[in-house]
């Protein structure tokens, strides 16, 4: 049976969450950062907490690590010039980090500027013309991302393939290396910004593929008529990730404020 989509985290979460990132009028924007991985319902549960936010009289938005995304022609020239699987968006490194902390820092500053939206479907970053704009200065900012404040890892854990993906098409750690490099040098700085961080624990990595997929049909379904992925390209994709999806598994729990465990079917567990 497919499984449903995401029908929405309990009332009670929703208040604790916004009550934890300490958000309210007058002392200035606070991020509350959700991390987890693919599918797990980030952007489900930042929706939820920005409209509570929004019920209480709070200016807020939301904003997702994805929406960061280089453009495809920058990962085309990292592709030439790095390694072939950068073209390919999602590790570390395939982020215009830039461009994030010169948002977050304007946000912060009291500034009322764009937020970057990225076109999954497409592959490609927004026009500027696109992207929403607040109303007024943010009170909260709810920044949601899969592998939102993860560390890198000890360079002798990259010596072995961890999939069919590294064995095949990095088998000399190249791109592995290159990713794990970037999220140790240049992402620390954002997740600095980072007030509170909650993380949405899965029952195991396995469980990324159903989620995965659900949310690819869901992309589909929403703009009949565009290509998307199948099965087996997305199970390719998903080895893009799994690494660093990994590390989140074994370091989050204990770096994050709160870990809402998880179950298959994306149900909160007591």
């Amino acid at each position: 049976m497919p499984m449903q989509a995401h029908a929405g985290f309990p009332e009670s979460l929703v208040h604790e969450a916004l009550v934890a990132s300490a958000a309210c009028a007058g002392t200035g924007m606070r991020v509350l950062g959700i991390s987890g991985l693919q599918g797990s319902g980030k952007s489900t549960l930042a929706a939820q907490v920005v409209a509570a936010a929004h019920a209480a009289g709070m200016s807020a938005a939301t904003a997702s690590l994805d929406d960061f995304y280089l453009t495809a022609a920058n990962r085309q020239v990292l592709a030439r010039e790095v390694h072939p699987l950068l073209a390919t968006r999602g590790p570390p490194g395939t982020h215009d980090v830039a461009l994030a902390l010169r948002t977050l820092d304007a946000l912060g500053d009291g500034d009322v500027v764009p937020l970057p939206r990225f076109d999954k479907l497409g592959d490609d970053r927004m026009p500027a013309s696109r992207w929403p704009v607040p109303t007024r200065p943010l009170d909260l900012l709810v920044l949601e991302g899969w592998c939102l404040s993860v560390s890198a890892e000890a360079d002798d854990a990259l010596r072995v393939p961890l999939n069919a993906l590294e064995r095949d098409e990095d088998p000399d750690g190249t791109w592995r290396r290159w990713c794990n490099t970037a999220l140790g040098r240049d992402y620390p700085a954002l997740w600095q910004r980072i007030d509170t961080l909650w993380f949405l624990q899965p029952p195991d990595f396995e469980a990324v593929y159903a989620w995965r997929l659900q949310q690819e049909r869901a992309l589909q379904a929403a703009e009949p008529g565009r290509a998307g992925m199948d099965v087996p390209s997305l199970a390719r994709f998903i080895q893009h990730y799994e690494r660093v999806s990994r590390q989140a598994l074994r370091t989050l729990p204990a770096r994050a404020d709160r870990v809402i465990a998880l179950g298959g079917g994306r149900e909160v567990l007591a």
